[in-house]
């Protein structure tokens, strides 16, 4: 019989099994991999050796199911894993997200090697699926339809020690007519807003300063809460957080954004001159095939008043090329209002088919080859408006917080980058003295090209920060463990602009 004291010192046999999260999708699957890789290293997995590609004991997609392709890219990467599970006694494969919640019971006829398969409702069952299918030796499929936790109430292993999302709303009430998330994460739920900045603070006692205030819908957070006014009134309570240094937001969205909205952003210090405001098109007819709530004037009225009130404001916009119905005049429209609004970027795609939504099966869908053509010129023309907006950077003082794997090129040219108030990345000279992701430096723009900045004198100022202190101590700690995998994640900040219609983003704010 074992004794007490045995059991005490017995291992968690877990403890020596390693996890790979391998995200797609928007930031609020981001967020959840953020949660998953938390409570999976909460029930005693470790994280897999960087570039373990598919050797970890248990193998964890996060999937999206908004373009056409979805779901032949998951049963690609699931077929490729499927020898190196029959050779591992074992190891496990985990199928969540968007596509899992929409697929359910396909995803294992499909693919049986899968162990289990858990919907946006239920992430934080992960833990237990996986114990129950490793007992029961047969796959769990448990899709909730309506939300149990969440994601930002469940533990997290989150991938900046200085910066960090925050969930305030899961869901949309939009039903526009490309998109399916509304039907794969439910109507929208706000959460308290004392629940919100209690988060927020104890981020900031982490040592965190900037945070990402996350939703689907995210100035639309009080219409489950009944306070039209409660967004703007959490960026304002943001402000009053002591040693929180930066505050952002996304994804907005025209239909609700008000003045007060505008107002808080203006009067509050630590909310940045940043605003990503989804146009999808110029064309009033097409947004109205959208079932997008607002019109060019009223698109253009939200740009005018923002920058108003906030001159040094950078814009960036999500736009939909060659959506069906689109006519040559319509494009022209979306160019419009693109030379009109100067947008700092714009995220690009080419309309492609979300199965299951209204717009999949309309009439006159768009030739690939003219999509294609209407899509290169509108990138051309916004590469010209961004280069140009970033010229006028040139000359300026700027405060940056240094980031960590932001300038691929660093190495090589002996610089750092950092992102400025208004999220324009900006690479700039290594400083002799020490300098860490978190830190704020100062630093003098001298050149711009259409999506970054270069700062090649030398560094006016160094400010060391808790943020700084607290990436230290992480990399301090994790020194000790053995060397993490990326969870696949957009880092912090604005993506590199312009992706292609197959690119990650869905574009669907």
């Amino acid at each position: 019989m074992t004794s007490s004291s045995d059991r005490s010192q017995a291992v968690d046999p877990r403890s020596s099994m390693t996890y790979e999260i391998r995200t797609y999708g928007c930031q609020m699957n981001v967020h959840d991999s953020e949660r998953l890789a938390g409570l999976l290293e909460e029930a005693g997995y470790v994280r897999a050796a960087e570039g373990s590609d598919g050797d970890a004991d248990v193998v964890v997609f996060n999937t999206c199911a908004v373009r056409e392709n979805a779901d032949n890219r998951l049963y690609g990467n699931l077929g490729r894993l499927a020898p190196k599970k029959a050779s591992r006694p074992g190891m496990q494969i985990a199928v969540g997200g968007c596509l899992a919640q929409k697929d359910r019971d396909t995803i294992v006829k499909k693919a049986p090697w899968v162990d289990v398969v858990f919907g946006t409702h239920n992430i934080g069952k992960l833990p237990v699926l996986l114990e129950r299918a490793r007992v029961q030796e047969q796959a769990q499929v448990e899709i909730a339809e309506s939300l149990e936790a969440f994601p930002s109430t469940l533990p997290t292993r989150r991938e900046s020690a200085y910066a960090a999302w925050v969930s305030i709303s899961v869901g949309c009430n939009n039903t526009c007519t490309f998109c399916i998330v509304p039907a794969l994460r439910g109507k929208e739920k706000d959460r308290r807003p004392g629940d919100i900045l209690a988060e927020v603070e104890a981020l900031v006692a982490e040592g965190v300063s900037e945070i990402t205030l996350l939703g689907q819908n995210v100035n639309a957070y009080g219409s489950d809460i009944g306070d039209r006014e409660a967004f703007s009134k959490l960026l304002r309570a943001c402000g009053n957080i002591e040693g929180l240094e930066r505050v952002r937001f996304t994804s907005p969205h025209p239909r609700d954004f008000t003045d007060d909205v505008i107002a808080a952003m203006a009067e509050t210090p630590n909310v940045m001159p940043q605003l990503h405001m989804p146009l999808q098109s110029g064309s009033d007819t097409v947004l109205k095939a959208m079932r997008r709530s607002y019109r060019q004037e009223r698109y253009l009225g939200i740009i005018e008043k923002v920058r108003a009130a906030i001159p040094h404001a950078a814009i960036t916009t999500d736009i939909i090329v060659g959506f069906p119905g689109e006519t040559e005049e319509d494009f022209e429209q979306t160019l419009h209002v693109v030379r009109e609004a100067r947008f700092a970027q714009a995220f690009t795609f080419q309309y492609s088919k979300r199965p299951g939504t209204p717009a999949a099966t309309m009439e006159n869908q768009i030739p690939k080859e003219v999509v294609q053509a209407r899509y290169e010129r509108l990138v051309a023309l916004q590469e010209e408006i961004s280069w140009e907006e970033n010229k006028k950077q040139v000359g300026r003082t700027l405060e940056l917080m240094v980031a960590e794997g932001e300038g691929r090129k660093d190495g090589a040219t002996h610089r750092l980058s950092g992102r400025a108030a208004d999220n324009r990345l900006v690479h700039f000279t290594k400083p002799e003295q020490e300098v860490r992701p978190g830190d704020v430096v100062t630093v003098e723009v001298t050149y711009a090209a259409p999506h970054h900045l270069l700062a090649e004198g030398a560094v006016l100022d160094v400010r060391r920060t808790r943020a700084g202190d607290a990436w230290e101590k992480r990399n301090a700690a994790e020194a000790a463990k053995p060397a993490g995998v990326m969870l696949g994640l957009p880092r912090i900040g604005v993506p590199e602009p312009l992706p292609v219609a197959t690119g990650s983003g869905c574009g669907c704010d």
